[in-house]
């Protein structure tokens, strides 16, 4: 049986399989075996009451899904009160996400969930920055060195820094995370995109944009996460598009060391111990004693890779 043990900023987890944020909620507990799972990565929480965008939030596309949720919230109060307890009851490592509007108030957000039965914490800072027009943080080297450095001071948790795959150089932001302090990286959030319903001529969205998520985006992730992995000495966990164990191989392969499972579990509640399993049995068939062997080991001996050129 092969060991599917993996370290991430600190922690070690039984395996490289966890839920993306948003896409994980203690309703999943009488479904979801939690203590199988290699990490749990809670709904993005922000400090204040927040309704979140209009309706609707989710429609379905070819290869996806779109959503505009808007980070609906009801505190970070009521989230140590009432869900940390719950979270608690469970062996695997917990990693609270986290959202705010500014550094500052992203630094004193990561200092109030510092909390005992708090393992890690994950910075979303794919989120709206005000103080760049609303640009998200990770959209520019400056906004993320700025944003991870305030939490780096404000917390001594394990700092995982959720990037968006809406920038034109997503090595550049990567490093300047870990520059800036972070302990793992998760490549990435949401691809802003948008649909039309042709009968009515109104967006699919109520927000109008919302993200794109499933598999149609994993090609793009994957690469993104192959890009990151190379410009970095932190581990990177892919997130895009997985729903079974051979697309989570196929990013460690590019150099992740572990992957988080999101629009999957709509469709398949026990997606995430489905790849668990299937990372197991794909191991034993293949004779590799540790998941952790497959991270970066891609072949890719006499290719052409700085620019992404295409070797024929």
């Amino acid at each position: 049986m092969a060991d599917l043990s993996v370290r991430i900023g600190g922690l070690t987890l039984a395996n490289p399989v966890m839920p993306a944020s948003g896409t994980f909620a203690d309703g999943l507990a009488p479904i979801v075996p939690f203590d199988r799972l290699g990490a749990m990565v809670t709904k993005t929480i922000t400090a204040e009451l927040r309704g979140g965008n209009p309706t609707p939030r989710v429609a379905e596309v070819e290869g996806g899904m779109l959503n505009s949720i808007g980070i609906p919230s009801k505190g970070s109060d009521h989230f140590i009160e009432k869900m940390l307890p719950f979270y608690t009851r469970f062996r695997p490592p917990l990693v609270v996400s986290i959202s705010a509007p500014t550094a500052a108030s992203f630094a004193d957000l990561a200092e109030q969930v510092d909390h005992p039965g708090v393992d890690a914490i994950e910075a979303n800072i794919s989120c709206p920055n005000i103080e760049e027009d609303g640009k998200a943080f990770a959209m520019n080297v400056r906004s993320t060195e700025t944003v991870v450095r305030r939490l780096r001071r404000a917390t001594k948790l394990p700092l995982w820094v959720k990037l968006t795959p809406n920038t034109s150089d997503i090595a550049a932001i990567a490093r300047a995370a870990e520059s800036a302090g972070a302990d793992a990286l998760v490549v990435a959030n949401t691809i802003l995109a948008m649909s039309i319903d042709v009968e009515t001529f109104r967006p699919r969205l109520g927000n109008i944009m919302g993200g794109l998520s499933g598999s149609a985006v994993k090609p793009i992730v994957v690469r993104m996460t192959y890009q990151c992995a190379r410009a970095v000495n932190i581990p990177v966990i892919g997130c895009g598009g997985i729903s079974t164990a051979h697309d989570a191989v196929e990013y460690l392969l590019a150099g992740a060391t572990a992957v988080q499972v999101g629009t999957a579990t709509f469709l398949r509640p026990k997606a995430m111990v489905d790849v668990i399993d299937g990372l197991a049995a794909y191991c034993d068939r293949k004779g590799i004693a540790r998941v952790a062997d497959l991270t970066g080991a891609m072949v890719d001996t006499n290719m052409i890779v700085d620019e992404l050129e295409v070797v024929p």
